[in-house]
């Protein structure tokens, strides 16, 4: 069996079908620097869902990928390469700002298209990520949520690197209590998305229902 296809094979055996809340766990295999092989490889191992990082990789590749995954873009987004994404992305997972959100609402529209975006929460406050922070992420979905063209379907977050294992739980189940708090008001909600290759295990306990992988699908990037 090929490695892509033991990786795959092997992750969906280890990760529960459902969170501690009772909710399906989606997998989003994180594609960035990945050939188009690989990836199909992965999509015909089990993968369903796959995420891009960066708009140019994604349009090279676009039309070579087969079985029709759902397609998310998990990475930083330039406001100037929506055009490149909209009516083709499923799920966009980093509204890191209110600029960000009023472009794609502005080009949804015009395209009559509604995207799904999940608000990133920079949990851990830190400096060398985007997102917002956790106590204005309540008042910044209610501004955005006023867009048109745009369907709020939940929040994302990365943890911090860290191996303090007790730390990185706590922030998670704070994006949990976060994120139970804004879908009580809103029916779209309904990802969670939390949790990479180091942090998964940690993330589900917490919650989240869908977690995004790059080395547990393809192994390492050197």
């Amino acid at each position: 069996m090929e490695k892509v296809e033991s990786n795959v094979k092997n992750l969906l055996e280890k990760i529960p079908s459902v969170n501690p809340y009772g909710e399906k766990i989606t997998v989003v295999a994180a594609v960035k620097l990945q050939t188009t092989d690989n990836i199909n490889k992965a999509i015909c191992a089990g993968i369903t869902d796959i995420g891009d990082n960066h708009v140019q990789e994604f349009r090279d590749k676009y039309a070579d990928i087969h079985g029709n995954p759902k397609r998310h873009f998990i990475g930083h987004l330039q406001t100037n390469k929506i055009k490149y994404l909209l009516g083709k992305v499923d799920l966009y997972h980093s509204l890191d700002r209110f600029s960000l959100a009023e472009e794609l609402s502005k080009r949804s529209a015009a395209a009559g298209v509604v995207s799904g975006a999940l608000i990133q929460v920079n949990i851990g406050d830190e400096q060398t990520k985007s997102g917002f922070a956790y106590e204005e992420t309540e008042s910044a979905y209610r501004r955005i949520k006023t867009l048109p063209a745009l369907k709020i379907k939940g929040l994302m977050a990365m943890l911090p690197d860290s191996d303090n294992e007790e730390l990185l739980l706590t922030l998670a189940k704070k994006m949990r209590t976060l994120y139970d708090k804004l879908r009580a008001e809103d029916g779209n909600f309904e990802h969670l998305s939390m949790g990479m290759s180091g942090d998964w295990k940690i993330c589900i306990q917490a919650g989240s229902n869908m977690v995004r992988l790059g080395t547990s699908v393809f192994g390492k990037r050197y």
